[in-house]
């Protein structure tokens, strides 16, 4: 019954990325976000069928740790200071929001850990903040894998040239169902799965 505390955690994760790539976008000129009430926590305008319900239920019914997307925010390239370089900068602060999280879930979840709390709020605020953990470095990581419109595609997009630029584009009206099907037929496990084993590893060794 885990997942009744995973999913407000996963709620609330991927609105604070979409918020750091508006707010980002803001802070570099265009303020797209803001103006079409998108730079903001409440979560009703950032909910995203698939991302934000379907991807995560997907991953609930294989037992792995949910993860998905909340609805992009929009944001307008040609009203940033520099287009090029300014995506890059807004595509990588989602997975950086992310973490954010996750520090600042460590740093609870070792409050937690100096016994002062009773059990029953130190249990669930554990599973809390383990979720947040959890989740946050998937999205981290799964935000950068390169394929469109994950941030990763953004990224890609700002730093290759010529060539490879065009390559790399022949994919972009195919990246969700390339998406879809690495969570479909459950090969995004093979991808996250070994960063999640060593994250909570790092994670035990820090937190003793």
């Amino acid at each position: 019954m885990e997942w009744i505390l995973q999913v407000p955690v996963l709620f609330f994760s991927v609105i604070f990325h979409e918020f750091a790539h508006g707010y980002t976008a803001y802070r570099h000129g265009d303020d797209t976000a803001y103006l079409s009430g998108r730079l903001t926590l409440n979560p009703l305008p950032h909910i995203d069928p698939v991302g934000t319900i379907l991807l995560p239920a997907a991953c609930m019914l294989m037992h792995f740790p949910a993860i998905g997307w909340a609805k992009p925010v929009p944001v307008n390239p040609y009203r940033l200071h520099s287009p090029r370089a300014d995506m890059a900068k807004v595509a990588v602060s989602g997975p950086l929001s992310n973490m954010l999280l996750i520090v600042a879930s460590m740093i609870g979840l070792k409050i937690v850990g100096l016994g002062f709390l009773g059990a029953a709020l130190s249990d669930p605020l554990t599973i809390i903040f383990v979720s947040a953990i959890q989740i946050n470095l998937l999205l981290a990581v799964f935000n950068l894998i390169p394929i469109f419109p994950l941030d990763g595609s953004q990224i890609a997009l700002g730093l290759l040239k010529g060539r490879a630029l065009e390559i790399y584009e022949k994919h972009l009206p195919y990246g969700m169902y390339i998406i879809m099907g690495l969570v479909l037929t459950g090969a995004i496990q093979y991808i996250l799965a070994p960063i999640l084993n060593l994250a909570l590893l790092l994670m035990s060794l820090v937190l003793g």
